[in-house]
């Protein structure tokens, strides 16, 4: 009778394993506050606009979405993030921006086996030998905007360029990959403390240096600064300004104005992409929203897509955390930078495009598509990852 019983009971329990959940808990943590708060609303904002146009589930499954500040402080990430998986028990993770606060929490995140879908930052050392089985980027590698970036000022002819940055993880991926594909010489090198707003000091060194051009990485508030401060300064009359899509996106356009009109960029996604999701995208945020989407807000419409699509492939069965990985890398979604493709570390496979800061048939200052720079291109990193 005993025996018959724990048959009954084990039989009862694999039957319930193999059951659909009857919710998906997301947890968000972001930075919302601040000076790089601005990236996280927008990265929100595209989230959460994902999902309504899934019907207010994911896969099908009601969404429970745990929406948390990290301050932009690294111990404030791991302690959300612990709360989160271990007494929220969140089935996914996503909506850090800077990739110092997500090292702070990936250990707690990545060793519970809770899948983190990265809507921004992409870790060189994530793309690599450190690749994870249970982190997926939507977005990019740290650095290849700015091998892009470097590519296109190297096509141009520029021989001696100056080099702004924050000091962070983060900024060093972006100046490596930028070392990457520029080749010629530098007239200076600058790491900036992260969330810096005042430039008097750099800009000097840079009139000093006489570069024959400038590329610079300041994300969030400070690329709004610096490049007010850098017009102020009238350096715009005396050195093209190159940087990456993130210093160049849609809230910087609309908070800078004018100081950014014909600045050159490289980005892989832009508000003109020629297809049917970010049509739809576009016109609906901007809708919902009141403002144009950026990179973030459509990186953070595109993990809630990733998710969507992956818990519709399982059947609602996320417990079963194989079948999800591999739906996970099916990404069997529309993307709103048109096709997309999992490489085997689990970063996008993407074009990246030359963009220039035009003024459109309504005044606003956008991005405008001037062209392609890599086509389907590999991160630097993934032939060291052996998953």
């Amino acid at each position: 009778m005993k025996k018959k019983l724990l048959c009954l009971a084990l039989a009862g329990a694999m039957s319930m394993a193999a059951q659909a959940a009857d919710k998906v808990k997301v947890g968000f943590v972001s930075t919302l506050s601040g000076p790089g708060g601005i990236l996280g609303v927008a990265i929100r904002d595209g989230f959460q606009l994902g999902i309504e146009h899934t019907g207010g589930k994911l896969g099908g499954l009601p969404v429970e979405l745990l929406i948390e500040d990290d301050q932009q402080k690294p111990d404030v990430a791991k302690q959300l993030a612990d709360k989160l998986i271990k007494r929220d028990k969140v089935d996914f993770m996503t909506g850090i921006v800077f990739q110092n606060i997500l090292q702070a929490a990936q250990a707690s995140v990545l060793g519970s086996e809770t899948y983190y879908i990265s809507p921004n930052t992409g870790p060189s050392e994530l793309a690599g030998a450190g690749c994870n089985p249970y982190f997926f980027a939507v977005s990019w590698v740290s650095d290849s905007y700015s091998e892009a970036t470097g590519k296109n000022m190297t096509d141009k002819g520029y021989k001696n360029v100056f080099v702004i940055a924050p000091n962070y993880p983060g900024g060093k991926d972006v100046v490596n990959g930028f070392k990457r594909y520029y080749k010629g010489n530098y007239a200076g090198e600058v790491y900036t403390k992260l969330g810096q707003l005042d430039y008097a000091v750099e800009i000097s060194q840079m009139r000093a240096a006489k570069p024959d051009a400038v590329f610079f990485f300041l994300p969030g508030g400070m690329g709004v600064n610096f490049l007010k401060q850098w017009h102020q300064a009238g350096m715009n009359k005396e050195f093209p300004l190159f940087g990456t899509g993130w210093s160049f996106d849609q809230d910087t356009l609309a908070a800078v104005g004018e100081p950014t009109l014909g600045a050159l960029n490289a980005s892989h996604w832009n508000l003109d992409l020629d297809n049917a999701a970010n049509k739809k995208f576009v016109a609906d945020f901007e809708k919902k929203f009141g403002r144009l989407p950026n990179e973030f807000a459509a990186q953070g419409y595109d993990a809630a897509m990733l998710i969507d699509a992956a818990v519709r492939d399982v059947k609602g069965k996320i417990e079963d955390k194989a079948a999800l990985r591999k739906a996970l890398e099916a990404a069997n979604f529309k993307s709103v930078r048109g096709a997309f493709k999992f490489n085997k570390n689990h970063f996008p496979i993407q074009n990246y495009y030359l963009r220039q800061v035009v003024k459109d048939d309504k005044g606003r200052f956008v991005n405008k598509t001037a062209g392609t720079i890599f086509t389907d291109h590999q991160d630097a990193y993934v032939s060291a990852c052996n998953m």
